[in-house]
């Protein structure tokens, strides 16, 4: 689809509603899009590609912005393929084309494409700067967010930030849907490891009059842009967004889910903000990681299988431990019916994780849940209230 961002700018991107997963393992039930802008002024510039699955529908829009024109620049920000790929093409339709980036990125590209663009690149480093005509476009360094090659580009005429991967979202655009639920989720699994280079660039943006933010997925967002930047602040720190509990739990029999729904039967009764539960192998991983992040507590549920801790959570662990999971109380409740580890072997994985506190009252199931096991659950609730 074309629309204008402004009387300049156009959005150039497409949706694809027929992907299931996104990067081969985040489920996207509404699909995703793939944002390319173009710059119209003397010099006009593409601000990056589309995946090849939505290179017809881009092709497309491309051509009915540029009309009889010919571009002169592409710039690329992100060299991952769902903002990359069409550039071959591009290349035989507008061979007088210039390809604006970076060093880092130059030197990763020939992993991607056998093209030589040699007599065509435009390197440029932090500040550097390139006129259009009227429109001038900054470039800011934004490595590992989430790639090394990233670079943000700030137009100064519009006050346009084109934020890369930067406050992106799963979901295609016609999707009527909260931001924050499909942005925190897309943030954590895609991004989430990376807060400090996020946090630098939150720096560097800081210092910008920024009046839109146009990434690479997701809408263009242009009102109350203090919200998303302060979402951004908050995630890219790992402090909690909301006060409450997610109870993450694996169960062989259900004896284990019957422990952890008594856990919060109990919060809630006892006032507790927010009590949120998930069975991690009925439901998906991206979003159990997004709750994890999203609460300021955490209690995991597991029983010992094969002297080790059930697989599901041992991989809902991995990915936190992945994503830097930090600064929460940690909660665990463990079930053996004649040789409990998984306790043991979870609470070492937290303790090895920065500015997490794993909470004393480890709660021990021998099989069935019984009126002993249920005082200790009111224990472990009682030190989850606590406030710190």
């Amino acid at each position: 689809m074309k629309s204008n961002v402004t009387n300049d700018v156009f959005y150039v991107g497409a949706d694809d509603r027929d992907l299931d997963l996104f990067e081969g393992q985040y489920i996207i039930p509404n699909g995703v899009s793939y944002n390319s802008y173009v710059i119209m002024d003397e010099k006009i510039a593409i601000m990056d590609m589309v995946d090849r699955r939505a290179a017809k529908d881009w092709f497309a829009n491309l051509e009915e912005v540029l009309g009889d024109k010919k571009p002169d620049y592409l710039i690329i920000s992100h060299l991952e393929p769902d903002h990359s790929a069409n550039l071959a093409e591009v290349l035989e339709r507008y061979p007088e084309i210039q390809i604006v980036s970076n060093a880092k990125l130059f030197g990763m590209l020939p992993n991607f494409f056998d093209v030589n663009i040699e007599e065509k690149k435009v390197t440029v480093a932090e500040g550097d700067t390139l006129s259009l005509g009227k429109h001038t476009l900054h470039f800011v360094m934004a490595p590992m967010v989430h790639w090394p090659e990233v670079m943000v580009t700030y137009e100064e005429t519009d006050k346009i930030l084109f934020s890369a991967d930067g406050f992106g979202k799963f979901g295609a655009l016609d999707t009527e849907e909260d931001w924050a639920c499909e942005a925190r989720r897309y943030y954590f699994n895609i991004v989430g490891k990376y807060g400090a280079p996020v946090q630098a660039l939150l720096k560097k943006a800081a210092a910008l009059d920024i009046q839109i933010i146009c990434p690479l997925h997701g809408p263009v967002l242009s009102e109350n842009l203090e919200y998303y930047i302060g979402k951004y602040q908050t995630w890219s720190s790992y402090e909690p967004e909301d006060k409450g509990v997610f109870i993450a739990y694996s169960s062989l029999h259900g004896n284990t889910k019957q422990a952890a729904e008594k856990l919060a039967e109990i919060l809630e009764a006892d006032g507790v903000e927010k009590v949120a539960i998930a069975d991690l192998a009925r439901e998906d991983m991206a979003e159990c990681i997004e709750d994890a992040f999203r609460y300021d507590r955490l209690v995991v549920a597991a029983p010992t299988y094969d002297a080790g801790v059930m697989p599901v959570m041992v991989d809902f662990i991995h990915h936190l431990k992945a994503k830097a999971y930090q600064k929460r109380r940690v909660g665990i409740i463990e079930n053996g019916s004649w040789a409990p580890i998984a306790g043991k072997l979870m609470k070492e994985q937290f303790e090895s994780m920065k500015d997490v506190t794993v909470l004393e009252n480890i709660v021990t199931i021998r099989s069935t849940v019984k009126e002993a096991d249920i005082d200790n659950l009111k224990a472990l609730a009682k030190e989850l209230e606590k406030t710190v």
